[in-house]
């Protein structure tokens, strides 16, 4: 027998033993890919409280985190400011979106709009007819629109009209878990000093929706009334920091019983955005 009739037998031979073994290991991947398809590991957990506090847990963190970028870009912008030759009541002059009726902080130009970022907490209060003190954290977003030029020159209560509206949504952690999220209209008044420090004070009252029940709530519906005063610091011409604090009162209005009310004493810190 020639060599060239011994090698054809034996290619013949591990091609029949190899292709089996081909097919055996492919079939031996389907059980694995079955139990990957019904593994209950990867069934979801279903939306409740638990998914809610981790939303509302990232939206704090997420303002947060818009409120740091906001000041580091701050400081960026502002250090050719710094410079000694440049003053600072010239740094701000340049700007090619002027908010300002004149100077700076010498009230603001009729139609100017702001956008607001804050997050904050609010202390029950177990008074005015509420048997707990409802501990929240809140964050909140805003717009607002000048209503008209400065009011009340040559006074020291000079200063803009701002009609704003507020979506606002809060995490109760004391005396239970629940929820709270709100709708509500202000009208700000914001005084002009002269400098980057910008006063103001505003009443709101809108309606709001929670599942805080008895003593103190019933029904998912509540009014929420607030009265608020804080303070604009102006990073740049377009850009401040805002801190403010307030009281705010929810309650369904004896729609439903019981009715004791709601009471809290909030404070809030964000970036406030002006165009």
């Amino acid at each position: 027998m020639s060599p060239s009739q011994k090698k054809i037998p034996m290619v013949e031979f591990a091609e029949v033993k190899f292709e089996p073994a081909v097919l055996r290991s492919k079939t031996s991947l389907k059980p694995v890919t079955r139990q990957l398809e019904f593994d209950p590991q990867r069934q979801t957990r279903p939306e409740g409280w638990g998914a809610f506090r981790e939303r509302l847990i990232k939206t704090i963190i997420l303002t947060m985190v818009v409120i740091g970028i906001a000041l580091a870009t701050s400081s960026k912008g502002a250090e050719p400011e710094l410079a000694p030759t440049v003053p600072e009541h010239e740094a701000f002059a340049p700007q090619p979106t002027r908010i300002w009726q004149g100077k700076v902080g010498e009230g603001f130009r009729a139609g100017v709009q702001t956008l607001s970022l804050e997050a904050g907490a609010a202390g029950g209060l177990a008074a005015f007819g509420s048997r707990q003190a409802h501990d929240f954290a809140l964050t909140s977003m805003s717009y607002g629109y000048m209503l008209g030029k400065v009011v009340g020159g040559g006074h020291w209560y000079r200063g803009n009209w701002e009609i704003r509206g507020e979506l606002f949504s809060g995490l109760q952690v004391s005396p239970s878990r629940n929820w709270l999220v709100g709708l509500t209209p202000h009208l700000r008044y914001n005084f002009a000093t002269g400098t980057r420090w910008i006063p103001f004070a505003d009443l709101g009252a809108g309606v709001s929706a929670t599942d805080i029940g008895p003593p103190d709530a019933s029904g998912t519906f509540e009014f929420n009334l607030q009265a608020n005063a804080g303070v604009h610091w102006f990073l740049r011409d377009t850009l401040a920091l805002t801190f403010e604090v307030g009281y705010m009162h929810l309650s369904c209005a004896g729609i439903h019983k019981p009715n004791l009310g709601i009471n809290n004493v909030k404070g809030l810190l964000g970036v406030t955005w002006f165009f």
